[in-house]
């Protein structure tokens, strides 16, 4: 039996972060699930959940799925439509190719306002006389049933009719249930017998002298039988039941299963997981990079940490994320693989931390170091100018010179004057043109 796993959820929403919790669409098609469950504790914000292709037999465990619009139960194993009104929200319900012989059960759907699309294509109860014009009179808020629009006229009809088809469709439920119990009858008679067959145990003759020839010949019969009792499976004959459908299932998984532990036994036993060496003998720190991710390790002088960047991917769940650091060396585990790197100096374990970023995923470990260093800080000096008098600038500048009498080196303020042009040019008149009239009346330009 296929369950709903949280590491099946958390595989199927890579579109949103690996967050389930947030989760708004999610696919479970073809899992071959057999139960609805956990999906609303955890994934209380679904509003498409898709589950066609399993082996459902009961719509369980939705009704506090508020949000939820859309629900896909195609090619599953329903019988009965139930638990369903709680979802406010539901717009659109698929059941095509399903086994729902009880068509009355659709009276549950009739608190779901919202319900506008209704798909019941290939179950039993399509074939009941009356079907269309009961469910259309029975759920008055449908717009579409089977993918056809339903008309006015349609509607009117089927709200006046539905006093007399209700009792017809009452009649022919139980006729199917009848059917439904016979084959569920034939069903487990089946099973009884396959498990008789293969109960029956086989007589081994071996011979003292011939007794590898008499196996060999016996393995050859073995697999002979196999594949007949292969093809006499699929050659069968069998209804289209929940019964078949789940026999079926059963059957090619339990292929896989022998198909896999012959590829296993040919492969031979797996070798012992290789032990990774973190210390030496003598207790001290090795550097290891068994997870084979990149990393980033510098030396931050102006903080005095060492800063640790280590490449994780991006939707990589953080609870598979285990940091631990110490003096003289940091190791981070990312899914069982170990990272764990040597530091020159010693570091504060205490007063460390280790963030995540939310874009891109690396996880950034800072390292305090143990021993403190008191640094000037850093200062760019300009050389300072001082104006004189007569427009000049004194530029003051350092040099060194050894001094004679003590041998050290000493620092001389060296000024040096630069002239500095005018800050003002003074205009040369030009003279008159010779055809100048000095007119008293005109006005001076400004």
């Amino acid at each position: 039996m296929v369950r709903i796993s949280e590491d099946m959820v958390r595989k199927r929403s890579e579109h949103n972060e690996m967050e389930i919790s947030t989760l708004e669409e999610l696919s479970l098609h073809q899992q071959d699930i057999e139960r609805i469950e956990f999906l609303d504790k955890w994934c209380r914000d679904l509003k498409i959940l898709y589950l066609q292709s399993n082996l459902i037999p009961k719509i369980e465990n939705v009704g506090r799925l508020k949000k939820l619009e859309y629900l896909n139960l195609a090619l599953n194993n329903v019988e009965k439509i139930e638990n369903l009104s709680g979802c406010e929200s539901l717009k659109k319900l698929d059941l095509t190719v399903n086994f729902v012989g009880e068509l009355t059960s659709i009276e549950c759907l009739k608190d779901n306002y919202s319900l506008r699309e209704l798909f019941l294509t290939g179950n039993p109860c399509t074939e009941f006389e009356g079907y269309r014009e009961y469910v259309i009179g029975t759920l008055q808020q449908l717009q579409r049933l089977d993918g056809k629009e339903i008309e006015k006229s349609e509607r009117i009809a089927a709200k006046q009719d539905l006093d007399v088809i209700r009792p017809k469709i009452i009649e022919q439920q139980k006729s199917y249930q009848l059917t439904r119990e016979r084959e569920k009858a034939q069903a487990e008679d089946h099973k009884k017998e396959k498990k008789k067959e293969k109960g029956f145990d086989k007589r081994w003759y071996t011979d003292i002298n011939e007794g590898d020839s008499h196996q060999e010949n016996t393995k050859t019969k073995d697999d002979e039988e196999e594949e007949d009792e292969e093809e006499k499976f699929w050659n069968e004959k069998v209804g289209f039941t929940p019964e078949s459908r789940v026999a079926l299932s059963e059957h090619v998984q339990e292929k896989k299963r022998k198909e896999e532990e012959e590829r296993s036994k040919k492969q031979g036993p797996k070798p012992p997981p290789r032990v990774v060496r973190l210390m030496t003998d003598d207790g001290t720190p090795l550097n290891v990079n068994q997870a084979k991710i990149d990393f980033t390790l510098t030396d931050n002088e102006d903080e005095n940490t060492y800063e640790l960047d280590v490449a994780c991917f991006k939707h990589l769940d953080t609870s598979l994320i285990d940091v631990d650091v110490q003096p003289s060396h940091v190791k981070v585990v990312l899914k069982g693989k170990v990272l764990q790197l040597t530091l020159v100096e010693e570091v504060m374990p205490d007063t460390s931390e280790a963030k995540r970023s939310q874009t891109t995923g690396h996880l950034l470990i800072k390292m305090p170091k143990a021993k403190e260093y008191i640094r000037p800080k850093k200062s760019s000096t300009k050389p300072s100018t001082v104006r004189n008098e007569d427009s000049k600038i004194s530029r003051v500048e350092k040099k060194l010179e050894i001094d004679p009498n003590s041998g050290r080196r000493v620092d001389l303020m060296v000024t040096k004057p630069t002239t500095m042009e005018p800050l003002q040019k003074t205009v040369e008149e030009r003279n008159n043109s010779d055809d100048f009239i000095d007119d008293p009346d005109v006005p001076p330009l400004i």
